[in-house]
């Protein structure tokens, strides 16, 4: 298989097998939905699990954003966090310090425990790895999913696209990208994209939870925005209409993208938060995200499943374009070919 998540048809074949059912479990295993909810009690535990593989500088400190973001996209507080760290034998202790030290800060940043996880020197690995669980609360009152879009919902993005797609590939290919006539300054714009703006929408899902009748939360990642636009057509049974021009993208971002041969559009996309609502609360939630210093626009619109996905191009109206994998995994591969 290509490098990258498990292709759509395959991980619907899997998801589609039987487990134990347990009536507790409110949110499982499906497309679109990135974290689990379970209820205990009067209360309702999130839960969320992922791996950081393709970035290697301040691996620890990405690997609680971006577990963090997904809790919080529940609508839920993100409050424990387990780490599985997998280094190679190469690696130093000083080395294996810094990226526990990375967790911690990151942890600490935003009132998160670190309650446990794993660690080893691995055999066959030439790159750290980094898997991380984050736990969560959430009021059932306050649950949101990504799977709760309805039709006519406006979609609202927060920030802009693929900028954590753009700052990995601005740190790990410097001299590439130079070679390619891209400036110094803009290459160290772009590695600062994880930090500022940054790749966290921890701060945006809780602004956005304060405005009535979000439907969806979703935060994309792998594959890019319109992977993650597609995962909440899939999980809410709905279509999509996107305008192409409204959707914002750095310039840095574009310039990476376009001497590499990659498509923004389906590039790794932490940093930026997909929001559904009901038209009329649009320029609330703008206003509010506004005055947390949060950026947004509205880029399309929640249509009859019958409709389609359909972007409105620069060209007129085209199907909403589909990546089989991420455009950094794509590009991974065939560098190495």
């Amino acid at each position: 298989m290509e490098i990258g998540k498990f292709p759509p048809h395959l991980l619907q074949k899997l998801l589609s097998k039987q487990g134990v059912y347990d009536p507790s479990v409110l949110v499982g295993p499906r497309i679109g939905e990135d974290s689990a909810v379970v209820k205990l009690g009067d209360r309702l535990l999130v839960a969320k699990s992922d791996p950081i593989t393709f970035a290697t500088d301040d691996i620890g400190w990405y690997a609680v954003q971006v577990n963090a973001n997904d809790v919080s996209c529940t609508g839920g507080v993100p409050r424990w966090f387990l780490a599985t760290i997998l280094v190679p034998e190469s690696f130093t202790e000083d080395q294996a310090e810094a990226v526990y030290d990375q967790i911690l800060t990151a942890c600490n940043s935003m009132e998160i425990t670190l309650i446990g996880g794993h660690s080893e020197v691995t055999y066959g690995l030439d790159r750290p790895i980094v898997m991380g669980t984050m736990l969560g609360e959430v009021t059932i009152d306050q649950l949101v999913t990504t799977g709760g879009a309805v039709e006519g919902d406006s979609i609202v993005i927060t920030g802009g696209i693929a900028i954590e797609g753009a700052a990995i590939l601005a740190r790990e290919n410097r001299e590439e990208l130079i070679a390619a006539g891209v400036t110094a300054s803009t290459i160290d714009v772009a590695r600062k994209f994880l930090y500022e703006p940054g790749i966290s929408v921890v701060g945006a899902a809780r602004a956005a939870c304060a405005v009535p009748d979000i439907h969806s939360l979703h935060d994309p990642t792998e594959g890019g925005l319109v992977t993650g636009l597609r995962e909440i057509a899939v999980a809410s049974g709905m279509g999509l209409a996107v305008e192409q021009s409204s959707i914002p993208v750095f310039s840095e971002c574009e310039e990476i993208c376009e001497v590499l041969g990659i498509d923004p559009l389906g590039l790794l996309a932490s940093g930026c938060l997909l929001v559904t609502l009901p038209a009329p609360q649009v320029p609330t939630l703008l206003r509010t995200l506004e005055e947390g210093g949060i950026f947004a626009c509205e880029i399309g619109q929640v249509i009859a499943p019958e409709e389609g996905l359909i972007m409105v191009g620069y060209e007129g109206e085209v199907p909403l374009p589909e990546f089989s994998r991420d455009e950094l995994a794509r590009y991974i591969s065939e560098k190495c070919t």
